[in-house]
């Protein structure tokens, strides 16, 4: 009895099951059809030429406003001063300067893409294309056609037509990069000229060469005050009075050191000096640190950051540490009162390198 039972539900399962499957292959197809594109709607300046040519100028006036507005940002970044204000509607008072700034960049940029949304909406070819799919090394005929096709999508962008839009396009876009560099470069400050390279012993004072003043008394120095193995630390005559003078300071600063002249090894470092007494920059030629540690028996100048040593006898020759040029000499002599004076500036540039300098 329960085999029955069970053979007969067996039975009703599998007739479900098969008409189930049945039902299924009637409703499925064995391939989908292929749903098409929807037809093509044609723009009227793909037949009309006169509402081509419209669009042709809309889209060059378009790229025309963005060169506009690129000129006025630069007109604005010399014209307005960083003080100046202006009062808007919703804002109240905000930054001139900062305003004409913004809105002039931004309606070039935006002008920028309008222009180029309807160029593409207008000109540009819009014909679908479907391309099946294929190997990845395409032979030779097709590589052929899709160079074929590259040329007639340049063709259909209508830049070897109309070179109207081709012109106020590239000039849209290359005088859009103007600010950006502009803002860039003239954030950096005034350009140093060569400030960098000349100091105030270069200057003449009333006329005459500067003396060399003790630093910080501020005295003249006699060369009758120089013993042997002496040290002067040394600044210009008339550094506080200048209009920079820690930018002065920071530049020249001079130590000055009697030497026992027959150890000095270099002639043109004798002809700097008088008799054995030598001036030479402080600034370190590695980061600009002060080298003001003499130390008497060696003749050696130590920087005390990072230990930069210079041999005093051989023209301030680096001999140790991480510094790459010697420290510059100053040229010195006496005037008509028995002070010493300089000769005029350094040769070389004083402290760190830098571009003009390597």
């Amino acid at each position: 009895m329960t085999n029955q039972v069970a053979r007969h539900s067996n039975d009703a399962h599998g007739s479900h099951g098969t008409a189930v499957a049945s039902h299924g292959a009637a409703d499925t197809p064995e391939n989908f059809e292929n749903p098409g594109l929807p037809p093509h709607i044609h723009r009227h300046g793909d037949h009309d030429e006169k509402a081509a040519k419209r669009s042709e100028l809309q889209v060059v006036t378009m790229f025309g406003l963005s060169m506009l507005f690129t000129l006025l940002f630069i007109v604005s970044y010399f014209a307005i001063g960083q003080d100046a204000t202006v009062t808007l509607p919703l804002s109240g008072k905000v930054g001139a300067s900062h305003t004409a700034l913004g809105v002039t960049l931004g309606l070039s940029i935006l002008f920028i893409g309008l222009g180029a949304i309807h160029w593409a909406k207008t000109l540009m070819s819009d014909e679908e294309v479907v391309e099946e799919r294929h190997p990845l090394r395409s032979d030779d005929e097709t590589r052929a056609s899709v160079v074929k096709t590259l040329a007639d999508a340049a063709e259909s962008t209508h830049l070897t037509r109309r070179p109207l839009l081709k012109m106020t396009m590239g000039g849209a876009l290359g005088l859009f990069a103007l600010p950006l560099g502009l803002q860039l470069l003239g954030s950096m400050g005034p350009m140093p000229r060569n400030d960098l390279e000349v100091t105030l012993w270069g200057k003449k004072l009333n006329g005459k060469n500067r003396r060399l003043m003790r630093d910080p008394a501020g005295t003249a120095i006699r060369l009758s005050d120089v013993t042997l193995g002496s040290v002067f630390h040394v600044l210009p005559e008339g550094v506080n009075e200048t209009e920079h003078p820690l930018n002065e300071k920071a530049k020249s600063s001079v130590i000055l050191v009697s030497l026992d002249e027959n150890k000095i090894k270099s002639q043109k470092q004798r002809d700097w000096g008088i008799g054995g007494v030598v001036a030479y920059s402080k600034i370190c030629t590695h980061v600009g640190c002060p080298v003001g540690l003499y130390e008497q028996q060696t003749h050696h100048l130590l920087c005390p950051c990072h230990q930069s040593t210079f041999d005093m006898t051989e023209d301030c020759k680096v001999i140790f540490g991480p510094a790459k040029r010697p420290l510059p000499q100053l040229k010195i002599s006496v005037d008509d009162e028995g002070y010493l004076v300089a000769d005029g500036d350094f040769a070389d540039a004083v402290g760190p390198s830098f571009w003009e300098l390597a």
